[in-house]
């Protein structure tokens, strides 16, 4: 029974093939028949009725996939074109290289995001498959098919841009939880507009504003726990990058997913997505935030000579100067935001008894370089400082410095502040000083009233 909405996955990919219904028909009859299957005889009749909605029985999905597939020059199953009882594989993060396609997607993943709301929806792609997508993203070349160009005028993208740009500093300063739905919201109109067709003149445009509001909102769910939701906006960032010309764009999203790894405990993962980013990166800017990212990795890992060597990397280039017009996208990474890295690096190093600087100076550091704007991060420094001073022996700095920080917590709404508060628990715990009970007594307070993950 065809259903009402059609199967617009199947319309997408034949349209792609630019094969006739009736070509179509006559190769499946063909590949049927090599396979003994000499009753399977579709006309082009049968071909539309599977675009209203009406489903093929084994082996005709197959044989379906089969003929696109080797048609539009892109491997596809019967899931991507929308022949199997769930539809489009949306569990994993690998999108489809055609701009109706991918959007089609994106809008699937905020529709299982927003309406199921529930953290368990999707799955978090770990290992291969998610090297291997940040790759394929990032060599990407997709193609649309859509001629029309009714999604975006100029004072629509003009709208996108600054709505993004006003979520970007609200999530610095104050945290993501807040705005979170709205930014998910704007990205599923933005990939409905962008299926009903994009003008070649916004093009660059388009989907640069659609790449930075996806990787916005990729933080966001992180910093809300939220992670496989995140791993799929930042594909679809990734991907929107490479439609707009700005494979460097693709670049510092795929750092993000690896700072997601390393948040998660997968090390291994974050290396594998930096060493494809290293390859990428054009970029001076680029290139110095991937050797910092890659440096912490292998602080974490307590391979101190690896970690030197990249962070290393990243101090020359900051030395030599990122160059003039570096993208705003990126401006983000600065001497503050590379102290920062060099602080979690050497208090992973510490542990392994391989640390060559204390902890604190590092974070004593970026808050001085720290550039008004970013709350959330300053905050993250000031907890950094308190447990690293606890780490140290010094109690009662790292008392004063705690309070600080904790004051600064309390206005930021953030999972990522929530588990270094953790971090700062678990410095404090061998110290049992009245001022020290009072910092315990705060954190545990402001801990139980933000929503806690794994200490970063």
């Amino acid at each position: 029974m065809a259903s009402r909405s059609g199967n617009p996955h199947l319309a997408l990919w034949i349209a792609a093939s630019g094969l006739s219904h009736g070509e179509i028909a006559r190769r499946i009859a063909a590949a049927a028949k090599a396979r003994g299957h000499n009753q399977i005889a579709p006309d082009a009749t049968r071909v539309r009725r599977w675009i209203d909605g009406e489903r093929p029985r084994p082996p005709v999905p197959a044989l379906l996939a089969e003929v696109l597939s080797e048609a539009a020059c892109q491997p596809l199953t019967p899931g991507d074109l929308g022949l199997t009882a769930t539809g489009p594989e949306l569990d994993g993060i690998q999108l489809p290289l055609l701009t109706e396609a991918a959007a089609q997607a994106l809008v699937g993943w905020t529709q299982m995001d927003l309406l199921m709301n529930r953290r368990d929806t999707l799955t978090l792609a770990l290992g291969a498959p998610l090297v291997l997508a940040a790759e394929r993203m990032l060599g990407a070349a997709a193609h649309a098919l859509n001629r029309g160009a009714s999604g975006f005028d100029a004072e629509t993208v003009t709208a996108l841009e600054e709505v993004t740009a006003f979520f970007t500093k609200a999530d610095a300063s104050q945290g993501g939880g807040l705005y979170r739905s709205a930014i998910v919201a704007q990205l599923a109109e933005v990939a409905r507009r962008i299926q009903d067709g994009v003008p070649p003149s916004l093009k660059t445009r388009v989907f640069a504003a659609t790449a930075d509001l996806a990787a916005l909102a990729g933080w966001v769910s992180h910093d809300c726990g939220r992670y496989p939701q995140a791993q799929r906006y930042w594909s679809y960032g990734t991907y929107a990058a490479g439609e707009a010309g700005q494979p460097d764009r693709g670049v510092e999203i795929v750092t993000r997913m690896s700072h997601q790894m390393i948040y998660l405990g997968h090390p291994a993962d974050a290396l594998g997505l930096l060493g494809v980013a290293a390859e990428k990166a054009t970029l001076p800017a680029t290139k110095a935030l991937v050797a910092s990212q890659t440096g912490r990795v292998h602080a974490a890992l307590g391979d101190e000579r690896q970690a030197d060597r990249h962070l290393g990397a990243a101090d020359q280039l900051l030395a030599d100067g990122l160059g003039a017009g570096v993208p705003e996208w990126v401006s983000y990474f600065d001497a503050a935001e590379h102290a920062g890295a060099r602080a979690v690096s050497a208090r992973d190093l510490a542990g392994v008894g391989s640390a060559r600087r204390p902890a604190s100076t590092h974070f004593e550091d970026a808050l001085k370089l720290r550039k008004p704007g970013f709350d959330r991060v300053t905050v993250m420094d000031r907890v950094g400082l308190a447990a690293a001073l606890f780490d140290e022996g010094d109690a009662e700095r790292g008392a004063a410095a705690a309070h600080q920080a904790l004051d600064g917590a309390a206005r930021v709404d953030s999972a990522l502040v929530a588990s270094r508060l953790n971090t700062l628990l678990d410095a404090a715990r061998p110290y049992d000083t009245a001022s020290v009970e009072d910092v315990r007594a705060r954190a545990k307070e402001l801990a139980a009233a933000r929503p806690t993950t794994i200490a970063a």
